[in-house]
């Protein structure tokens, strides 16, 4: 009774405002609320100084984010490629291949060269990661192995490009155009970090489907070598 009396008068309200008779206000309103509420708009990509914690970036490189940031700004870098910069980052400062592009990105992301989830030419990728509780050559086999990824990675046809084991894996995937490429970085004697990016995206909201699909897998893969159901 009161959400009849409720609705009437906001049926009252609208032929106050609106001048239509209590017959078209109604239908408006009743319409309204049938309508299908509208999907929800994928959650901007973080940045990269967001997704890996200073102390994180410190530990692996030996600077953290702004010390690095103050660094390549000295030499010019926003001048230069992004090849260029991950380049002087491993000749220059011996860091490795995959922690090169990860400051590399940042760096260009913190100084407007390119936003959150695109690359520098303009196009899209999306970045997940996670740290296993197995060696880094466990996680690389995970990826490398085709019996072994069909396991936590099924239907999925990805066509290897190049490997450096146990540090990297390039693969296209679903037929191209996209790709990704994978590094994997030990954490201890026991433990290790995967990390995934998947470039050639066609915008946005491709990023955002993709970042959620490879938390979910990645993550899969996590309980799958973690668990006794990993036989090896």
């Amino acid at each position: 009774m009161t959400n009849q009396r409720s609705f009437k008068t906001r049926v009252r309200a609208r032929m106050e405002k609106t001048g239509e008779s209590y017959t078209t206000a109604r239908r408006h309103l009743i319409n309204k609320a049938t309508e299908p509420s509208p999907a929800p708009s994928p959650a901007p990509a973080a940045a990269q100084t967001e997704r890996i914690a200073n102390d994180l970036i410190r530990a692996r490189t030996g600077r953290g984010w702004a010390e690095w940031f103050a660094l390549l700004d000295a030499t010019a870098a926003t001048e230069r490629t992004h090849t260029q910069i991950a380049r002087h980052l491993v000749t220059e400062h011996d860091v490795t291949g995959w922690w090169s592009q990860t400051i590399t990105v940042g760096y260009e992301q913190a100084r407007g060269l390119r936003a959150p989830g695109q690359q520098r030419d303009g196009g899209f990728s999306a970045a997940a990661s996670r740290t296993v509780a197995v060696p880094a050559a466990r996680l690389y086999e995970a990826f490398a192995d085709e019996t072994a990824r069909a396991r936590w990675l099924p239907d999925v046809e990805v066509r290897v490009r190049t490997t450096t084991a146990p540090r990297t894996f390039r693969a296209d995937w679903a037929g191209g155009p996209t790709r990704i490429v994978v590094g994997f970085d030990a954490v201890g004697e026991s433990k290790a970090r995967v990390s995934v990016l998947h470039e050639k995206l066609t915008g946005a909201e491709q990023a955002a489907e993709l970042k959620a699909y490879w938390r979910e897998r990645l993550a899969a893969l996590k309980a799958l070598l973690e668990s006794n159901g990993d036989n090896r």
